[in-house]
């Protein structure tokens, strides 16, 4: 008997099935191997702390047939792992559905998609297709914009910037490691301990059993964050309770370094023209002031998505799909099913600050309407520095900089690209105070700053 369509989102940080009526499974890629019994999933994530070194969280993210490095689990490999996972999630699922769609994140490359499939395949897992997923949960055209879906791993965080030309289609992906919930998850446990120790004396980080506490508690706190600015924190622990409070701004500025990575990627997505439409997954609207940072420092507007809206795009969206004879690829492009939304064009100055010179070496170059140019044989005419010497990767008319409808603008003009602190752009992007411009191999450095008196000194 035909049970139906069942959907998957392959994230790390929560992988989830689900159909039409409810989800089925939600559950972290984190994996314990104690006393020869390999469990997976929340059973998992439970003694991650307490027993660090029998827990493995990087199998999804770097899936692989070759063993596992760790002595622990040297006689497995990440493909032992998934596959592991997947079997208890295929016992739990299976008759819910005949079927199965799956969308996978931008961090899992060709060659862990197809090791994914085989597995699946001795497994008698019967996926019919395998799309994006940054274009399953992009349900709808935002018109006026570009669109770029924002979501966090275990890891990484995934930027996927969307093309709307009639349907939703990946344009191109990032993957920023080191800035996913674990590495966000450390930095508030650090943050709270260290709280816990001035305000009442009382170190959670002395023992693994409080430190699990600690990660237990942590999404609760979170949440408290997000709607007050106060956060009261409590541990009871040998029948002693142990009380605390944290400010939610003290939580954003302990993610901060983080955030701002995710911000440099992004921003080096979008050109100067385009309006940005930052569609967060669940999991990244619920970190603590990073929508508010990236409308800030990128811009334009910010849409949050319910939980599990990757994966119900799949169900709208793939209903008909059916095993076919062929190899199953990846898709990435799917029709909307959602009405469009109209966003107005903004080109406000964003809180980076707007430069008003350019340091070269020891000289500060104004920024004005008139574009200043930067190559090795710039244009007759034009305001430009020279860039004389043999540098490998500099082109004769390299890139400009100049302010433009109350931004500053680099435009890239060469063959080799232009370096935005670290990303190449995509031929032009908005500068903010403290961007770093690389031209060249190893390059030259241009730092925008402003000066005293654009502060009012």
């Amino acid at each position: 008997m035909t049970v139906g369509l069942l959907a998957a989102h392959i994230n790390d940080a929560a992988l989830s099935v689900l159909d039409d009526n409810k989800v089925h499974y939600r559950e972290p890629g984190f994996a314990l191997l104690d006393d020869n019994e390999l469990t997976t999933g929340n059973e998992a994530f439970a003694q991650a702390r307490v027993k660090p070194r029998r827990i493995q969280n990087a199998y999804w993210s770097e899936l692989h047939a070759t063993p596992l490095v760790d002595r622990h689990f040297q006689h497995l490999s990440a493909a032992d792992l998934v596959s592991r996972q997947l079997e208890q999630i295929w016992k739990r699922v299976a008759s819910r559905g005949d079927r199965l769609v799956v969308a996978v994140p931008a961090y899992m490359r060709p060659d862990n998609l197809s090791l994914l499939l085989g597995i699946a395949a001795e497994l008698q897992i019967p996926i019919v297709a395998m799309i994006d997923a940054a274009v399953a949960a992009t349900r709808r055209e935002y018109r006026g914009a570009v669109p770029t879906h924002v979501d966090l791993s275990l890891h990484s965080t995934v930027l996927t910037r969307v093309t709307q030309a009639g349907q939703a289609q990946v344009d191109r992906s990032s993957v920023v490691d080191g800035s996913g919930i674990i590495a966000l998850y450390d930095a508030w446990i650090a943050l709270i301990a260290e709280t816990f120790v001035q305000q009442s004396r009382f170190d959670p980080l002395h023992t693994a059993e409080t430190e699990q506490m600690l990660q237990d508690k942590l999404q609760d706190w979170l949440t408290a964050a997000a709607v007050g600015e106060i956060v009261s924190l409590e541990i009871e622990y040998r029948g002693i309770s142990h009380e605390a409070q944290v400010e939610s701004l003290e939580l954003v500025a302990a993610a901060a370094p983080i955030y701002h990575r995710i911000v440099s990627n992004l921003r080096a997505l979008y050109r100067a023209d385009e309006t940005p439409a930052l569609q967060l997954s669940d999991r990244a609207a619920r970190m603590p002031g990073l929508a508010d940072i990236l409308v800030a420092r990128v811009g334009g507007e910010v849409f949050l998505q319910e939980p599990g809206a990757t994966a119900r795009g799949l169900l709208s969206r793939c209903r008909d799909m059916r095993p076919g004879d062929g190899a199953i690829s990846l898709i990435r492009q799917l029709p909307w099913d959602q009405t469009a939304v109209e966003l107005r064009k903004t080109s406000s100055v964003r809180q980076g600050g707007q430069p008003t010179h350019l340091l070269f070496g020891n000289t500060a170059f104004a920024i004005d309407s008139n574009p200043l140019t930067f190559g090795s044989q710039p244009g007759d005419g034009e305001r430009c520095v020279d860039l004389q010497q043999d540098m490998p990767g500099v082109s004769r008319r390299h890139c400009s900089v100049q302010q433009e409808n109350g931004q500053c603008i680099v435009r890239d003009f060469s063959r080799y690209g232009t370096f935005l602190n670290g990303h190449r752009i995509d031929g032009s992007a908005v500068l903010q105070v403290g961007d770093l411009i690389r031209l060249g191999t190893p390059g030259y450095e241009l730092r925008l700053i402003t000066t005293a008196s654009e502060h009012g000194s």
